[in-house]
């Protein structure tokens, strides 16, 4: 007998677990993005200049890799229901803690726990998401990155609203959110030898990685736009502390109303098309942004930069699940559905490393380049995201081959 429920049985539950999962999505943008628009309070509180923000945020961000890593592990010892919950554990406790250090050296210590909770929710919640996907036999992940942003726009109204509290009390209690998550119904596997089988030497990693630098670079462009933008409202036009959070809020509803349409346009288009448009669109915002005259043209930047690239994220760990997914129908065709996902778990855990690439790049580059202006530091992701362009190639669906006469 099964001694875990799976993605079988009827709609409503997968329409439960579907909810609940998304849920999960919401609350790591909330806290997310909770700590991006505080990042000005947080450098200013501690005396801390851009160079040593950006080496804090590398530190986060490799963390955040080894906990992708812990999260394929525990997803295969147990499932990655674990893994998602251990995760939003580790940053609700990082992300408080962070609220409440009294120091330079605690801080450090709060976000490394954070990091390491970061990479496990991302991999894990990923997924889960996959997993739902292919339950559904249809596109959903675009519409829980969408809780995501949703998560991350409830965050920066919060901190509009709040921008001149203190900073535990404006971080402290966001981290009950992901806590409250843990009851939550999420997707299950069926354990034994089979369910947790990971070979993973019969993979098209060439693919896998042309599909990766295209993840790469959405978050390069989205990390240098939530962790710097606000950054640069202060540095650049003086904006008020308070207010800083303005320059996130445009561009993540611009990003949830791309995510919420995501669904549609690539049934329509197909994801070619529609990846291809998208750079092609984030490289014109992102010139509007380095070389805007004003606060508010730098916002109208950012808003039209989330349109471009909100969708590229829940296609990029779309298109590695189905490469892994079909990989194992081919090649062991009739396999168990358990050990099915068990393989897609395991790529798509590896698969989440080409995020912290991107977020180094978006994070830590653009910082250090734009030490001495964040103009010259956008302007880097400004022209490597046109390379969306020729990689857009890499999503184009399989098509099956015609059976044997």
């Amino acid at each position: 007998m099964p001694s875990a429920t799976t993605t079988s049985g009827p709609p409503t539950s997968l329409a439960r677990r579907r909810a609940a999962v998304a849920a999960t999505f919401f609350a790591q943008g909330l806290l997310f993005i909770s700590l991006t628009t505080h990042l000005p309070q947080v450098r200013e509180r501690f005396g801390i200049g851009e160079a040593m923000l950006s080496l804090m945020t590398f530190v986060v961000v490799l963390l955040a890799g080894a906990g992708s890593v812990l999260a394929e592990q525990v997803a295969a010892r147990r499932d990655s229901a674990a893994a998602l919950r251990t995760g939003l554990t580790a940053v609700a406790i990082g992300l408080a803690a962070a609220g409440l250090a009294p120091s330079l050296v605690l801080l450090c210590v709060a976000l490394a726990v954070y990091g390491l909770g970061l990479g496990m929710v991302d991999a894990s919640g990923n997924m889960q998401a996959v997993t739902l996907e292919h339950a559904y036999g249809r596109p959903v992940l675009p519409s829980f990155h969408g809780a995501w942003t949703a998560g991350g726009i409830v965050a920066t109204v919060v901190a509009l609203a709040l921008g001149h509290v203190a900073l535990a009390a404006a971080l402290v209690p966001v981290g009950i959110v992901p806590l409250a998550c843990l009851i939550l119904p999420l997707v299950r596997r069926d354990h034994g030898a089979a369910a947790t089988a990971t070979d993973l030497s019969g993979v098209p990693w060439r693919r896998i990685v042309m599909v990766g630098l295209a993840l790469v670079l959405f978050y390069m462009v989205d990390t240098a736009s939530q962790t710097w933008g606000p950054v640069f409202l202060r540095t650049a036009f003086d904006v008020a502390l308070g207010n800083v959070a303005v320059a996130t809020l445009p561009y993540l509803v611009a990003t949830l109303v791309a995510r919420l349409l995501g669904d549609r346009a690539v049934a329509r288009f197909g994801p070619v098309p529609v990846l291809r448009v998208g750079g092609a669109v984030a490289a014109l915002a992102l010139a509007v942004v380095v070389f805007a005259p004003s606060a508010a043209v730098a916002v109208a930047g950012f808003s039209v930069l989330g349109l471009g690239v909100g969708v590229v994220a829940p296609l990029s760990f779309s298109a590695a699940a189905s490469i892994a997914g079909d990989l194992s129908d081919s090649t062991a065709g009739g396999q168990d559905p358990a050990a099915r996902r068990a393989r897609v778990d395991a790529v798509v855990a590896r698969f989440n490393q080409f995020n912290y690439v991107g977020a180094l790049l978006g994070a830590v580059v653009t910082g250090l380049v734009g030490a001495g202006s964040l103009r010259v530091g956008f302007a880097l992701p400004m022209v490597l995201v046109l390379g969306l362009l020729p990689l857009a190639r890499a999503f184009a669906p399989v098509r099956p081959a015609p059976p044997a006469s």
